[in-house]
């Protein structure tokens, strides 16, 4: 798969540098991945807003779901289990949450505060099956923590 994270990533670090506001560092996160790679059909937050429960925050594309417990779903498992959930189809992945229709995998991934606390899942769907592996986890990864664990 090609990855184009040699220039997202620089331009993600430049373009936070400084930043505290999560929503902001959010909103920018969402619009430079969603333009950087034609692979990504929606690129989205969703924010811990109460115990076990998700609600929607910044994002790219056609509209989300506005809130998602911890207990369904792609994203409610990210943020449950405190670990990346890589998901080739999302047909396949018991209990998933069709906002959109034209979703075929996902990455989401949970991102952490300087605390260790889950404050939010970053969610990237593409239209494409398996369009997600370990170097994008790995990537994405590397950029939450640099951005989000600062805070």
């Amino acid at each position: 798969m090609q990855h184009n994270y040699s220039q997202i990533l620089p331009a993600i670090r430049s373009l936070c540098e400084g930043e505290h506001d999560e929503v902001a560092l959010m909103a920018t996160i969402s619009c430079e991945l969603f333009y950087g790679d034609t692979r990504f059909d929606w690129v989205g937050f969703y924010r811990v807003t109460a115990p076990e429960l998700l609600k929607i925050g910044p994002y790219q594309g056609g509209h989300g779901c506005l809130t998602i417990p911890f207990s369904r779903g792609v994203c409610g498992a990210a943020a449950r289990e405190r670990r990346t959930q890589l998901v080739a189809d999302v047909n396949a992945f018991p209990g998933h949450i069709a906002c959109a229709s034209s979703t075929r995998s996902e990455i989401v991934l949970p991102v952490f505060n300087g605390a260790g606390a889950v404050i939010a899942v970053l969610d990237i769907d593409s239209d494409q099956s398996d369009a997600f592996d370990t170097d994008d986890q790995a990537a994405l990864e590397m950029m939450l923590a640099e951005v989000f664990g600062r805070l």
